[in-house]
């Protein structure tokens, strides 16, 4: 009886060469991954059963001083294109669109494992990177992509493999978290506290990707990907971000017992097959949680995963969402996974997108709304404005009066609805609107938790 190198390890006197990596990239994350690749070599090897070697490192400017890394200064280069064509693993670090999707599609077809920390580029394009993966026979292994340092795309690829997830709730942007935690603790505004986390290094110089909810919008797309075996894009998600939460609306949050986090939802949702069956509703938005929900304890920029699944139940991934050495964390473990492969032979679990569920609109997503109102201070209009829920068909849960303000004659109007879906719920705002006894709708917010 033989066997194959593949089949099984080497012995461990026979000395293995080294497996090759290629760094596209050295930011704050590929710093620190060289660095900890360098310093702890001997146990990366012991690990894996080879020794690991960097073979460069793709930068814009080879000039500037990365003595950091622990790497000679010889070892970076412009030419990435000739550090992904040798070697064993390419590293992607360097985030956007192009080169990044180039270089990827040229290493998994020249069949080197991809780790990559591109959750733009996996929003987008994820589909036809899984593919070529599968084609060749490689790893695309991207665990840094959503929530940083939180192991969270292995759980929900193989943990969870035999059970069934049901709804996937994630604070996954640290920038927005602090805004909202923030706003929440000290009353200030949004623009004052946006302000303060450009000055600590939470949110960038411009911070649209974040605030405006983009940044976790392709987050919830992978996610969602991986919790329903379907292929979800990042157009495919709707997204709505905080700007146009206020310190007033924190107030009232408070008042009732809640917190406001941008939330990253995807839920299966089960309708009859006269309906067109099982569909997948996902989405990006501020989302008034209780107090109660585990999520609402997530303070500063901090990131957390809440997934509700049939048999586990309901389980909470919690940790550092970004910087340069949480995030160097979970691209090491992705490394030393797929080096492992190429010792041992085989690949990591691939894309699974059996189920092919249709993507649901957002207007039939279900989910409570909290609807604030400012209206005439005179007998009748209540009925008028309670009125236009029950027209809709939108059920309320309880009904708050503010404090008048005598200064204009209004008063402030706060409404819980039950369940209802997204649609009947806008064209009920529509309707309260066009009402002549109503100055505005002031806010408008999904509810979450009890």
């Amino acid at each position: 009886m033989t066997t194959t190198a593949s089949a099984m390890p080497a012995d461990s006197t026979t000395p293995r060469e080294p497996i090759t990596i290629a760094l596209l990239g050295s930011g704050v994350v590929g710093t620190s991954v060289a660095r900890e690749l360098t310093q702890n070599a001997a146990d990366f090897e012991a690990r894996i059963g080879a020794p690991l070697q960097i073979v460069g490192v793709a930068v814009r400017d080879t000039r500037k001083d990365r003595s950091e890394t622990g790497l000679p200064a010889d070892a970076f280069t412009t030419d990435a294109q000739a550090l992904v064509d040798g070697a064993d693993i390419v590293v992607e670090l360097m985030g956007g669109d192009e080169p990044a999707k180039s270089l990827i599609t040229r290493a998994l077809s020249n069949g080197s494992s991809v780790v990559t920390a591109n959750k733009a580029l996996l929003g987008s394009d994820g589909p036809e990177l899984y593919q070529l993966a599968m084609d060749h026979g490689v790893d695309l292994s991207y665990e840094a992509a959503v929530a940083g340092a939180i192991p969270l795309i292995r759980p929900l690829r193989e943990s969870l493999a035999g059970d069934g997830v049901t709804k996937v709730l994630g604070i996954v942007n640290g920038t927005t978290n602090f805004i909202l935690d923030k706003m929440h603790r000290t009353g200030a505004d949004l623009e004052d506290v946006l302000a303060e986390a450009q000055e600590l290094g939470y949110a960038e110089a411009d911070p649209t990707a974040d605030v405006e909810g983009y940044d976790a919008q392709a987050k919830a797309a992978i996610l969602a990907s991986l919790a329903f075996h379907t292929r979800v894009r990042t157009s495919d998600v709707h997204v709505e971000g905080i700007m146009n939460i206020t310190a007033e609306d924190i107030t009232a949050a408070r008042r009732a017992g809640c917190v406001i986090k941008l939330l990253a939802i995807a839920e299966k949702v089960e309708r009859g097959e006269a309906d067109g069956g099982a569909g997948v509703n996902v989405r990006v938005h501020p989302v008034l949680l209780s107090r109660s929900h585990p999520l609402a304890s997530v303070h500063e920029a901090f990131n957390a995963v809440f997934v509700e699944t049939k048999l586990a139940g309901e389980l909470m991934f919690y940790g550092r969402g970004a910087g340069g050495d949480p995030t160097a964390s979970a691209v090491l473990g992705d490394i030393v996974q797929a080096a492992h492969h190429r010792v041992t032979g085989g690949r990591g679990s691939g894309e699974s997108a059996y189920a092919d569920l249709p993507i649901l609109p957002i207007g039939e997503s279900l989910t409570r709304y909290v609807v604030r109102v400012e209206v005439a201070d005179e007998p009748g209009v209540l009925g008028r404005v309670t009125s236009a829920f029950g027209e809709h068909g939108v059920s309320i849960e309880s009904m708050r009066q503010g404090v008048r303000r005598s200064e204009d004659g209004l008063a402030s109007l706060t409404f819980m609805t039950h369940q209802a879906p997204e649609a009947a719920l806008a064209a009920t705002v529509d309707s309260i609107k066009k009402l002549a006894d109503v100055d505005c709708v002031s806010s408008v917010l999904r509810a979450e938790g009890n």
